[in-house]
Formats: structure tokens, sequence, C-alpha cells
């Protein structure tokens, strides 16, 4: 009978094979976990950080395309409306359809805003195609008259507006606004009601001064022309309100978002010497007063989209610097006495320091008025 050997030294039986215990899975997963959990704080951080920096590209974006937007309105102020700059200033009545308005003869209104809230800015201009030039008044025109006589009829056209200028204006002789409905050789300018008269009244314009206009007054042709009112919205968004004599409508559309101030100073020759010396938001009350504008002062304040979950960022509103070579109402002295800055409020909006702010501005020469265009 053969005894069974050991294996030879150095051999060994295979040990039987064994899976993980239950106290290995556990710790598995407890080190899975919180592997898992430090991978999503950081791309928790990572998003917020890149958010943050989009949000402020976009801040960026819309404040530049806020400010241009703002600014190329004002550029065309005036077209068409500053050929006679006696009339600048003058209130002008105007009925469409029985409707009544009341404009004012300008090339830009700013209506302050009050304690810092965001400001308005009107903006006036001729869309006409072709050229026109001022027409004197040869005749005595009475209010019920349904022509003027003039000295040319140069670059006039059925359906184009004509403002009425008088020869002096004063509580009782205003502007007033009809449409033109034909001319007669190159001495008459008629406006009688129908298709071609939508802005006329039968009958005589009863928006006329009761003594009409006389010798020596002027007509301003616009052939068409729109108001664009540039504000801040409700929603905090940058929206233009257009009034259009076409039709007599208004269209109000929101261009671009974030945009949570909007602050506007009329630029000022007061000493005729050319050069601006005042920056302040009094709209004028004369037509000297009107002649001394030569700019318009802008400064819009875009916020970030992303509010900050970390805490307050930002710890004062935003300033607007503007320098020390001019007066501007409301500057108070900044940056250590260097420079003198005008605050923009923010601090009315919800968690306002949750947010980061822009300032863009800019200075825009209100060129047609300089040229008389």
């Amino acid at each position: 009978m053969k005894t069974l050997s050991s294996p030879p030294r150095g051999l060994r039986r295979p040990s039987p094979q064994r899976g993980f215990t239950l106290i290995e899975l556990m710790v598995g997963m407890v080190i899975g976990l919180l592997a898992t959990v430090v991978i999503a704080q950081v791309l928790v951080v990572s998003e917020g950080r890149r958010r943050t920096t989009v949000s402020g590209s976009e801040a960026q974006v819309n404040g530049a395309l806020a400010l241009y937007a703002v600014q190329r309105d004002v550029q065309m102020a005036g077209y068409g409306l500053t050929a006679a700059v006696a009339g600048i200033g003058c209130a002008i009545k105007a009925q469409h359809n029985g409707v009544d308005y009341n404009l004012t003869l300008a090339p830009v209104i700013i209506t302050d805003g009050a304690s810092g809230a965001p400001d308005r800015v009107q903006v006036m201009s001729s869309v006409k195609q072709s050229y026109s030039v001022p027409s004197r008044v040869v005749t005595d025109h009475p209010r019920t008259a349904a022509n003027f006589f003039v000295n040319t009829t140069v670059g006039t056209a059925d359906g184009d507006l004509m403002i009425a200028v008088p020869k002096t204006i004063d509580a009782n002789n205003w502007c007033s606004m009809f449409s033109v409905s034909g001319t007669s050789g190159t001495s008459q300018v008629l406006h009688v009601d129908g298709p071609s008269g939508p802005w006329n009244q039968p009958g005589g314009q009863t928006v006329f001064p009761a003594a009409g206009y006389p010798a020596g007054s002027y007509l301003v042709n616009l052939g068409q022309f729109a108001t664009r009112e540039i504000a801040v919205s409700a929603t905090q968004a940058l929206e233009v309100t257009t009034f259009n004599t076409t039709g007599a409508a208004t269209a109000t559309d929101e261009l671009f978002p974030d945009i949570v101030n909007l602050q506007a100073f009329y630029g000022k020759d007061t000493n005729g010497d050319g050069v601006v010396d005042t920056y302040d938001n009094a709209t004028p009350t004369t037509a000297a007063g009107w002649q001394q504008l030569r700019s318009v002062r802008i400064a819009v304040v875009a916020r970030s989209e992303q509010r900050e979950k970390d805490g307050d960022f930002t710890a004062t509103q935003p300033l607007w610097d503007v320098g020390t070579a001019t007066s501007v109402t409301g500057a108070v002295a900044c940056h250590g006495g260097a420079s003198n800055c005008v605050t923009l409020k923010v601090d009315h909006l919800p968690e306002w320091q949750r947010y980061r702010y822009k300032v863009y501005d800019s200075v825009v020469p209100l060129r047609n008025l300089l040229w008389r265009s």
C-alpha cells in the first residue's frame, strides 16, 4: 500500500479564490462617494466661475450696444428741424384724426429721473429722404386759410409734414404742424383736409393761433418725422418708444437686457465761446437757452446676469468719473480728490450687492444743431 507523499518542496496547492468582504465593499463605496463629492464640488465651483465670466462678458456687450444705440439716436437728433434756430424749443400743437398732440420743436429733451432714478431721453428728427429748405411766409395767413403764400416751395411734396413757426413766439403764438396737400406754382403751400392731409382739420386749422401766421413767419419741412424716447424699462432693459407721424402710431421695443440705469446731461455753452462749460439736466425754456446746447453727455449702467451666491460682491454703487475740466451737476470729489464723480443709483434693485456692474459713457455732439442741418 502506497502512502501519499507531500508535494515536492517549492510547490504548493493553489488557495481557493475568495471575493470581497462586505467591509471591503463598504470602504470602496465610501472612497468612491468621497471622490464623487470632491469632483462635483470642483465642477460646481468651476461652473459658477464660468457663468460669472460669461455673464460679465454679456453685460459688457449689452452695455456697449446700449450706449451705441443711445449715441446713434442722439447723433441724429434735430435733423431737418434746426435750420431755423429761432424756432427751437417752440411748443407744437397738432391734431390727427381728432386726437390732439402737444410736442416741442427740440432736438433732444432729457427728463430727469429725480433722486438718481433713470432718466428718459427723447430725440426728434426728420426722416425726409430728399432735401428741403425753410419757406418764408410772405403774406399774412389767417387761421382759417387753406394755403400759405411763401417765397419758395423747393423740396415740398404732397404728404409732407410742415411746422409753421410764428414770427414772434409767445403764449399766444405757437408752432403748428400740418400736412401738405399740394402746391400751387412756386408760391403757395396748400393744407386742406383729406387723404393727403391727415394732420389737417376740415374748415381750417384749429391748431393754429387765433391770429394766424403773419408775414415773416416761416415753414419747416419735415417730410415725416419720428420721436424716439429712450429709457430703462421696468424689467431692467434699454427700452425705446417710437412715435411715427406717418400713422400717428407708437411702438415700444426692449433692445438690450440688464441695463439698470441711464443718466444724461445737456452740454451747454453759456458764455458763447463755442466750448461746453457746464453739464446739467435743466431743460431750456427759451430759444436762447436751446441755442446754448452743444452736446449730450450719457452714461449707462449694465449689470451682470449672474447673481453671486457666495455673498455680496459689490460694496458701493458704481461711480461715473466726469473729470474736473467741466462743471457737472451732482458731481463730487472722488479718487482721493483727483477727479469728480457722479454716483449712479442701483441700490433700488433687490439684492443689488450680489451683482457686478459696468459703466459706459460718452459725450455726443449735437451736430445737426451745430451745423443747422
